[in-house]
């Protein structure tokens, strides 16, 4: 496996380079492997002949007709990995993304036919003599229950007494690895308080003993992918690997999310080159000297992704493909070597209001949808909005909406609900109903 760094090649944005370009673009930072969420063929072919290792996807829609026959893999092989194997160095295919997650019903038809689908494309890889290509699928660190201390690690319980097993199997079985979506960022802004940013950023200030296993931990990352091995053990498969199928930090988000600034995100994704190049491979204390294949996230910020604002900004290039910070993918470049970062002003939680408002960018004409679609999901939310009522003035779509999106966010913010209602708001420290006619009635 390689040890050189992984991107992302991520295509939701809006102008961004073409793949031409993209593949020079990468060839001229060194990427050493790339991830692809399909198998674009346009892609696949301008990668031939490059020294570039490739990760390729089934996508998850794709899963129940491979697993259920094996005609639909030998197909899904023969189209989408035979025109361009071996010229175009494939080395894994990923059955789905996330499929086994914490919210799957394992008992569903796609969540039954993975398995299935893995051992149909690997059979028609093998059958047409390409033997150096792994076939695994991607997690999310949802699958385990318990991730603190990582000795006490166990999967989720139905997972675990279901697809887990059966994956594993296979892995093991197939000598491949298991792909992870890691993400240190997401477990520290969700505890800030009690887990140190420079234990995140792999500052190496901070040590964890684990009282369980005694392994001493430098970084939150380690922590995160033993807690994966060892509810792996736990299951009776003691010598599986893994690979890191997305990881990194975002360069902005929303007023509400900590700690999601340029500063963070070069010296987390540096670090992490700088750990996963190590002429000699570190690997993590539960798995010393095993070189991790990893993954960044993302080569560039995507702006059509939805979410929290955090989703479009995880890119080490703008969408014009110039760099958002420096980043050297080869490890060689000494951190001291880079110029200042701007300095982090984010990085302790807003304590202040906030509110949800229709963002200045958006087009007009796709508000009224979006606020009919509001509207109806709760009553009570735009009840203000009615003529005669107190936030029905001024009469413009932009202030409706804006009401509307804020009434909602703030009721359903504690069960999840984000200030983004598909890319059309923002969120803000001004109280939208200060511009209405009756100021201070309304939200």
């Amino acid at each position: 496996m390689s040890g050189k760094i992984g991107v992302n090649y991520g295509r939701e944005g809006d102008n961004l380079p073409s793949p031409y370009e993209s593949i020079q673009i990468m060839k001229s930072i060194k990427v050493g492997q790339i991830k692809l969420n399909d198998s674009n063929p346009e892609i696949l072919t301008l990668l031939s002949g490059t020294k570039i290792h490739v990760a390729v996807t089934v996508p998850n829609d794709d899963i129940i007709r491979i697993g259920s026959n094996d005609s639909m893999a030998e197909q899904w092989v023969r189209n989408n990995i035979l025109p361009h194997y071996p010229d175009t160095m494939i080395r894994f295919v990923l059955v789905g993304d996330r499929v086994v997650n914490s919210n799957m019903d394992v008992n569903g038809t796609m969540e039954q036919s993975l398995v299935p689908a893995m051992r149909g494309i690997k059979s028609a890889l093998t059958a047409h003599g390409v033997k150096n290509v792994k076939v695994s699928t991607t997690l999310g660190m949802d699958v385990v229950q318990t991730r603190f201390p990582p000795s006490n690690s166990t999967f989720q319980s139905d997972i675990s007494d279901s697809v887990m097993p059966k994956l594993l199997k296979f892995v093991n079985g197939t000598k491949s690895v298991v792909f992870v979506d890691v993400y240190p960022y997401f477990a520290w802004s969700a505890n800030p308080t009690n887990i140190s940013l420079d234990f995140a950023l792999f500052g190496g200030n901070i040590t964890h003993t684990d009282p369980g296993s005694g392994l001493v931990y430098t970084n939150l990352l380690d922590q995160m992918l033993d807690s994966v091995t060892f509810a792996i053990e736990k299951l009776g498969f003691r010598n599986i690997r893994l690979a890191i199928s997305r990881t990194g930090w975002p360069t902005a988000g929303d007023i509400d999310q900590v700690g999601a600034n340029i500063y963070n995100a070069a010296t987390y994704n540096r670090n992490l080159i700088r750990k996963m190049t190590s002429k000699q491979p570190l690997g993590t204390p539960k798995s010393p000297g095993l070189i991790i294949p990893t993954f960044i996230s993302s080569l560039y910020d995507e702006n059509r992704k939805i979410g929290p604002e955090t989703e479009r900004h995880w890119g080490m290039l703008h969408t014009n493909g110039t760099p958002v910070y420096e980043i050297d993918l080869t490890g060689n470049r000494k951190i001291s070597e880079y110029k200042p970062l701007p300095p982090a002003i984010n990085n302790v939680p807003y304590k202040g209001k906030l509110w949800c408002e229709v963002a200045p960018w958006v087009n007009e004409m796709s508000l009224p949808a979006a606020l009919s679609n509001v509207c109806s999901i709760d009553n009570e939310t735009c009840a203000a909005l009615a003529p005669g009522k107190d936030c029905y003035e001024p009469v413009s779509v932009v202030w409706h909406a804006s009401y509307a999106f804020s009434s909602y966010w703030a009721k359903f913010r504690s069960q999840g609900a984000i200030c983004s209602f598909n890319g059309l708001a923002r969120e803000t420290t001004v109280d939208p109903s200060k511009f209405s006619v009756n100021s201070g009635s309304g939200q």
